[in-house]
């Protein structure tokens, strides 16, 4: 585990997160499952394939007592605010190599771009899009990013002088009340694309495989 720590140690975790070992057995490693989100259904998938761990996203605060028979880690707001962590990757899938600033939890690209186009980006990555547009906004340039639930920050990617913020969980009265444009692409969208991250990071000492999981959010298609 040195090597995702020293990607992102966990002295970036937020006090409440559960970061780091969730279970340890003792036992060798040898075949990791990567996942999201440690579900019933993704310990059973594990199990199956004969991992003898998983290395998820998102912590478990409570561990059912018959996940304790195998190694379980996470790295969830220590790998949000790494270099390259959950909300790089999002930019990186929307804009590719693009040129941004770092500050805690998100990041900025300044780059001009019609409500309509950024739209269509968007799109391309996730099939449960919803946007707020509460002053008619045309054209954005300077986009906040953050994966997961980062409403919370919706006034300070303000304050820094975005026009537009991407992230997911946008509830209804904070949508209502924004001053700028906002962008829910789900939040299961906005971080999947971090497990490449720790892929790169464990392959060559140990088989990898990914649990098959998607958004518990189905979307209607009209026709």
């Amino acid at each position: 585990m040195k090597s995702i720590e020293n990607f992102a140690p966990l002295s970036l975790a937020e006090p409440w997160d559960c970061s780091g070992w969730i279970v340890q057995t003792g036992k060798k490693i040898s075949k990791i499952m990567l996942c999201l989100t440690v579900t019933d259904d993704v310990f059973k998938q594990a199990k199956n394939a004969g991992c003898d761990m998983i290395v998820s996203h998102h912590p478990l605060f409570f561990v059912p007592f018959e996940y304790k028979n195998i190694n379980i880690y996470c790295a969830h707001t220590n790998l949000d605010r790494a270099n390259g962590g959950t909300t790089d990757v999002l930019v990186e899938e929307i804009f590719g190599k693009i040129k941004r600033t770092t500050d805690g939890f998100l990041r900025y690209v300044d780059f001009e771009i019609s409500v309509t186009d950024f739209l269509e980006k968007l799109r391309a990555i996730s099939p449960n899009l919803r946007y707020v547009n509460n002053f008619g906004t045309e054209k954005i340039k300077r986009i906040a990013f953050c994966a997961g639930s980062g409403s919370e920050f919706i006034n300070e990617a303000q304050e820094n002088g975005a026009d537009a913020f991407v992230t997911g969980d946008l509830k209804f009265h904070i949508a209502i009340e924004s001053k700028i444009a906002l962008f829910d692409i789900g939040h299961f969208e906005s971080e999947i694309g971090v497990l490449k991250v720790l892929d790169n990071l464990l392959k060559g000492n140990y088989t990898i495989v990914y649990a098959k999981e998607q958004s518990p959010f189905n979307s209607v298609q009209s026709e």
